[in-house]
């Protein structure tokens, strides 16, 4: 896990199988965002991942923050950065969607760009 940690949350766990690091959002509560146990699970989810893919450009500390304190009741402010490992799409879905890939490839090629550069991440 190469990220910032700018709240200090990253911690360390001796398994059998070796040693992890994974961030913590008790962690992240105790230093001064008391909301974060009442998120829902699936924003915990997201903030988790914002957490452990922090670099100061596409996820910054401030936006570790805006979703720590979010408010239900609030106007939406800000957009946050998402990174998923995987994405699982139903086959109905997921043949369509490597499809547009593979049509966004070739629309490059055809153009002349580089067709490498559309990448799903």
């Amino acid at each position: 896990m190469a990220h910032a940690n700018s709240f200090g949350i990253v911690r360390d766990l001796e398994l059998r199988e070796g040693h992890v690091r994974y961030c913590s959002l008790p962690e992240l509560q105790r230093a001064g965002f008391p909301g974060v146990e009442r998120l829902p699970y699936s924003l915990k989810v997201l903030l988790e991942n914002m957490l452990r893919h922090e670099d100061g450009s596409s996820v910054k500390a401030g936006d570790i923050q805006a979703l720590a304190n979010w408010d239900p009741g609030s106007e939406i402010e800000k957009e946050i950065a998402f990174t998923p490992a995987r994405v699982l799409l139903q086959d109905f879905t997921g043949v369509p969607a490597v499809v547009d890939l593979a049509a966004m490839r070739d629309a490059m090629a055809r153009l002349g760009g580089d067709p490498n550069r559309v990448n799903p991440l």
